[in-house]
């Protein structure tokens, strides 16, 4: 092993993919593959004989979780550099990962090339996120959504922020303007206010509530 060699470790539950693991870092001179383990268990029990550089940990695991898992990880070294994977693309989960620490988030099949890129770019930057972890980041920032709200008031809502008439709301929405007015009504009662100045006014206010609960 050459001494600028990047020691790996990944934890996956998926039994069958962990030949498939093996395989991708063959012949690979720039990083090694210290283990593939089923939990976040049995890497801590096994890091005083690998010491990885790099962790990659499936999110969503029995037990520990992944996620929960990152506090571990870097109380045994804070230098460390995980990045988390998962079949789900969901903002909530990419969002909790990052602020307990992770560097990268990969949705999942992964396939060699987009393993190796993410590392390289982890290994150079210090952060790795693909293009549709980064567009589901983007999108959940600029798309308003509100609890109280169903999903066609808050479609409404996106719209009437951005100054859509009624009418360019029902052509949007493919809905007739009456329908429109039914659900602004609706919106007014939640919000307990009269007219669209008060509700614009009352939708920044929750916006700015949202963004700084996030």
């Amino acid at each position: 092993m050459k001494t600028n060699t990047l020691k790996i470790a990944i934890i996956d539950n998926d039994d069958a993919i962990g030949g498939i693991y093996k395989q991708y870092f063959q012949e690979n001179e720039q990083y090694e593959l210290h283990g593939v383990y089923s939990s976040v268990h049995r890497l801590l029990s096994d890091f005083g004989r690998s010491h990885p550089d790099i962790i990659i940990c499936e999110a969503m695991l029995n037990g520990i979780s992944g996620i929960d898992g990152l506090e571990y990880f870097y109380r045994k070294n804070k230098d460390l550099k995980v990045l988390m994977m998962s079949h789900k693309n969901d903002f909530k989960l990419i969002k909790e990962a990052f602020k307990k620490g992770a560097s990268g988030y990969l949705i999942k099949p992964i396939t060699k090339e987009r393993l190796f890129s993410a590392l390289d770019a982890l290994n150079q930057h210090g952060i790795a996120l693909e293009l549709d972890v980064a567009k589901k980041i983007i999108d959940s920032f600029q798309t308003k959504s509100f609890d109280v709200f169903s999903k066609k008031e808050n479609e409404i809502i996106e719209l009437l922020t951005q100054g859509f008439t009624y009418k360019m709301i029902a052509d949007k929405l493919f809905v007739t303007p009456s329908a429109v007015n039914f659900h602004i009504q609706n919106i007014y009662v939640k919000l307990n206010v009269n007219s669209k100045s008060e509700a614009l006014r009352k939708l920044k206010e929750m916006e700015m509530q949202q963004l700084n609960a996030a």
